[in-house]
């Protein structure tokens, strides 16, 4: 390294002979690594004497006797003699000494003081591999001492771009485990263990004669948990609890949240769970000590258990302090582990959404009923729904399955059967003053003076709560105008007859065999239904949602081009509903449902060039989890019936049976048809022949009848995006030099749905003033993988006095709309030169 070195060497020799006084530098190179060198030095105000060990005296009388004036380099190509052997001892007294050594080197190459020289010398050891020393010189450290040069060696080790304690601790236990850790072994190796655990009590108070990495991470957790716990700690943990419990709160909150590492700290904390035996020890302490604390899965376990058994005791009105059931669903589903216990959490929502509503209060009138069914009742409907859509995805569901009896109790005996009896009540003697539309009218209200170009979408068994849930989807866009409206369907609510109610038609009625015609034609092939549009509508037509679904842009605007009404039916719901061994995935198919159907919207708007929509359905459904019992079933009607399906039965005269009643056809079919469309005044089912008894329609019930109604108005090429965001992936929370790196990512891969943009990025004061250089940054990264998405940027902070006390932000500014993306507290602790640390 001698060539390497030799500027240094110059330049730092040249230093000490600056001035007008006269000065003696010896310099004993043990190694005569530097002995073909030292005449080559270009010294200014200097020149170089030669040391021989037999010429001590005669360099002695030189430099005391016959130059006296002269500045001297004394060069000796041998070790510093023992004082009883050194001659010129007393001379070096008032001279100087010169080391050329890798440590003094380092320090000059570095600008290090020298009293710092023997930290380095400490570490040499690392210094002896060319890569190990240029990543040292890479993190461009401008404060040198003893912490800041050993965090900056561990880092290197750690292959941390910031040298920063916290980055190498969250490297240490994010990369390998407790057990035999490589970096560990790493730093052992180098000298720095002792280091590593100053450190981790010097910032994070932890203190211990045997230190581990797993006592060491046990104090992390407890010291946070003893934080946010408002009860006393177990006694075996109180030794665990570290009094810097601000910079432990912080690094355990990054690392948690970490985009990154924060799967890795789902292992970790399960680790220490178990070594703690915390769930035993939790169990001790009330249950509302623990609503604060989310570092731990294992308390999520503890409150759902808590949740179920207060709700399976019906005990809707139990509160955590002041957190009650739903807040606290809310409030853990927001949290760390929130992602993984949502589907609990929301089957715990919708469990007391129904308990909650158990008691029904009958409706005085129909119309009155119609408006506390749309506004109100609707929701106990999409409450199960989402109960079991939620239970239907956990593996093992059998915590909820009292939960789920109470449930299926509460809906089927206090609400439903009460409502469908409620509803009969007054459907048999108030049907004539019923103020909603009903479905015959649809085409000539709502198509047939439309100026628009008009697409509408039929879905089969939409029923009203799913087209609320869709609506909700809908207005959710800013982009996206949707209103909702109620419509009653036919009776019997079946697809046959509210499909073809809902064509445009003179006459609808059914034949002798109860077959449905729209002005005497059949209307059971989407054939047949287009022949019948395109009479009132000759610019128009009709297709299957599963036909252009996948088709190219290309050919979805051959579809609609020059289309004035486009009827597109879609079937996802009775689909499944219908058949015996998909009837349980009813659930999940509305929720596909909703799905589909905004796409649709979407695209339709953007490739096919449409900006006007109905949504609506040909009737709705019944649905009940739990086998119907024997008692459900109405039997003994087979012989009076022409058509007898699970909710309805079709003959000449009505059926006089207890728990039926009937209604002329013609009634909602709006024709003269007196025969009779039978049906039971409750929740209940006919024996019918045929597959599936918990999917059912064709009855009359708010939920079979009540369709939705769903007017759309969408923005010219619509399309719903999101811009790509970002967040910090260091865990850095201190700044402790001018220059600072730190990595970022890009959250989400740039793509047809994920829009590039530019961030504005620096820091900033309490006060909103500037005190490091901005970045722009485009975040346009469009590969897939996450950690090709990171980024890193270096910041140049101004020269100025930081105050521990005050608060300093990295902020983070989208270019476009000057919107704030990232913000990010960090504490300036920033050294400067009058700032001395003595401490090795």
């Amino acid at each position: 390294m001698a060539e390497l070195n030799l500027k240094q060497i110059t330049d730092k020799l040249n230093s000490e002979f600056s001035g007008e006084v006269r000065k003696l530098v010896f310099w004993y190179d043990e190694g005569a690594e530097f002995v073909d060198d030292v005449d080559t030095l270009d010294l200014v105000n200097a020149k170089v004497l030669h040391l021989e060990p037999d010429n001590q005296f005669y360099t002695k009388y030189f430099l005391e006797c016959v130059d006296t004036t002269t500045n001297y380099l004394v060069y000796a190509p041998f070790a510093k003699p023992t004082i009883r052997e050194n001659h010129l001892a007393d001379t070096i007294k008032y001279s100087k000494e010169f080391f050329a050594d890798r440590a003094s080197l380092l320090t000059i190459d570095l600008g290090i003081d020298e009293r710092y020289k023997p930290v380095i010398q400490h570490y040499i050891k690392f210094f002896g591999e060319k890569k190990r020393t240029q990543a040292f010189y890479d993190l461009e450290l401008e404060t040198f001492n003893r912490n800041t040069i050993e965090i900056a060696l561990m880092s290197v080790l750690c292959k941390c771009k910031t040298p920063s304690y916290e980055e190498v601790l969250r490297t240490v236990l994010t990369d390998a485990g407790f057990e035999d850790n490589p970096y560990l072994a790493e730093f052992k190796k180098y000298d720095l263990l002792d280091a590593f655990w100053r450190q981790a009590q010097d910032v994070f108070g932890y203190a211990d004669e045997k230190p581990t990495l797993e006592k060491f991470t046990m104090t992390m957790f407890v010291t946070y948990a003893a934080k946010v716990i408002p009860a006393d700690m177990p006694a075996a943990w109180k030794p665990f609890i570290s009094f810097k419990s601000g910079n432990v709160i912080a690094f355990i909150d990054n690392l948690m949240n970490s985009y990154i590492y924060g799967e890795r700290f789902d292992v970790i904390s399960k680790m220490i769970y178990v070594s703690l035996k915390a769930e035993v020890e939790f169990r001790k302490l009330p249950a509302e000590a623990l609503v604060s604390c989310g570092i731990f899965a294992g308390i999520d376990e503890l409150l759902i258990e808590w949740v179920t058994e207060r709700l399976e005791l019906e005990d809707v009105a139990a509160k955590l302090g002041d957190t009650t059931i739903p807040q606290l669903t809310k409030q853990r589903r927001q949290g760390h582990f929130g992602k993984r216990y949502a589907y609990e959490y929301f089957v715990l929502q919708n469990a007391w959404n129904i308990i909650s509503g158990s008691q029904y209060a009958p409706s005085a009138s129909l119309n009155e009923m119609v408006k506390n069914y749309t506004s109100e009742l609707y929701k106990m409907d999409r409450y199960y729904r989402y109960f079991y859509y939620y239970l239907d995805k956990l593996e093992d569901a059998t915590r909820f399955d009292k939960l789920k009896e109470l449930v299926e109790n509460i809906y089927s005996n206090e609400y439903l059967a009460k409502v469908c009896t409620n509803w009969n009540d007054l459907f048999s003697t108030e049907l004539e003053s019923l103020q909603i539309m009903k479905q015959p009218d649809f085409f000539s209200r709502n198509v047939n003076y439309s100026k628009d170009q008009l697409v509408v979408i039929i879905s089969d068994a939409l029923r009203y709560e799913v087209g609320m849930t869709l609506l909700e989807k809908l207005q959710a866009d800013e982009k996206c105008t949707a209103t909702m409206k109620t419509m009653a369907s036919t009776l019997p609510s079946i697809t046959q007859c509210g499909m073809a109610a809902l064509l445009p038609h003179r006459s609808l009625e059914l034949t002798e065999d109860y077959s449905v015609l729209v002005d005497g034609q059949k209307t059971d092939t989407l054939e047949q239904r287009q022949a019948i549009l395109q009479k009132y509508k000759p610019a128009s037509r009709c297709v299957q949602y599963d036909d252009i679904k996948n088709l190219s842009v290309a050919d979805l605007r051959s579809i609609f081009t020059r289309q004035d009404v486009v009827y597109i039916y879609h079937n996802q719901i009775d689909a499944r509903g219908d058949k015996l061994n998909t009837e349980n995935e009813v659930f999940n198919a509305c929720a596909e449902a909703v799905d589909e159907i905004s796409a649709l919207i979407r695209r339709l708007t953007t490739s096919a060039n449409r900006s006007r929509f109905i949504v609506t359905a040909d009737h709705g459904f019944l649905y009940r989890r739990n086998k119907l019992a024997e008692s459900d079933k109405i039997g003994s009607i087979s012989g009076a019936a022409d058509v007898l399906g699970r909710r309805y039965l079709l003959s000449a005269e009505a059926v006089a049976t207890e728990g039926v009643t009937a209604t002329a056809i013609g009634t909602m079919m709006q024709n003269k048809d007196e025969r009779m469309v039978s049906y039971p005044v409750g929740a209940d089912i006919f024996k019918a022949p045929g597959s599936g008894m918990n999917y059912v329609h064709g009855g009359c019930s708010p939920q079979e009848m009540l369709v939705p109604l769903i007017e759309v108005k969408t923005e010219k090429r619509y399309k719903e995006t999101t811009t790509a965001q970002i967040a910090l992936v260091s865990l850095t929370s201190k700044i402790t030099n001018l220059i600072t790196s730190l990595d970022f990512v890009q959250t989400d891969a740039v793509s047809d749905v994920v829009k590039e943009t530019t961030y504005r990025i620096y820091f900033v004061d309490g006060n909103g003033e500037k005190i490091s250089n901005e970045h722009l940054y485009v975040a346009d990264k469009k590969d897939t993988t996450t950690v090709k998405r990171v980024f890193r940027l270096r910041f140049s902070f101004k020269n100025k006095k930081y105050s521990k006390d005050q608060k300093y932000y990295l902020v983070a500014y989208d270019a476009n709309n000057a919107l704030e993306a990232l913000r990010h507290e960090i504490i300036m602790d920033i050294a400067f030169a009058d700032d001395f640390d003595f401490g090795f």
